[in-house]
């Protein structure tokens, strides 16, 4: 069953034939990730939109909620889990902060340090939609069978791995 990927290594092939078979199928697994990663990026965020928040918003209520009780994280172990830089973690919790779903104070340890709770209203807003989120991402894999996810699922893992050595432990 060809895709749209095979037509692009197809042309490849022809007006370069110099380049090897290895080559042309490691081009074409990286097509079909991008692809994937593109065409779920809105299926996955469609959740979140209908209880008015947005991937990045999720991302870091999630990351607060399941860190357990106090729910409480500060600006930098939340960069670091959600591999963001500072200034686009603070851009997030600006717009978490206006909408009630984390507070930000000094932490009483340490006065040049913030950290940031995850309020009532946040801890709401992430429990109602991680439910229906994890079933959205359950049924956007249902074309797999339970076989094959789990393959996936561990060849994912070993490539990850493999990266986060060579880029200095990113994962």
């Amino acid at each position: 069953m060809d895709d749209a990927i095979d037509g692009i290594v197809g042309q490849w092939r022809r007006e370069r034939p110099d380049l090897g078979a290895e080559e042309l199928a490691a081009m074409a697994l990286f097509g079909r990730l991008g692809r994937l990663a593109h065409l779920a990026e809105p299926l996955v965020g469609r959740t979140f939109a209908r209880h008015g928040m947005g991937t990045a918003e999720f991302d870091v209520l999630a990351a607060l909620r399941r860190s357990g009780e106090p729910y409480t994280l500060t600006p930098t172990a939340l960069s670091r889990t959600l591999m963001l830089s500072p200034a686009a973690m603070t851009n997030r919790l600006d717009r978490l902060e206006s909408a009630g779903r984390v507070e930000r104070r000094l932490d009483p340890e340490n006065r040049r340090s913030m950290l940031v709770t995850l309020t009532a209203a946040g801890r709401e807003a992430v429990d109602a939609v991680v439910a229906e989120h994890v079933a959205n991402e359950r049924e956007l894999l249902s074309v797999l069978t339970a076989a094959d996810r789990t393959r996936l699922d561990a060849i994912l893992r070993r490539l990850l791995a493999g990266w986060s050595e060579t880029v200095g432990g990113a994962d």
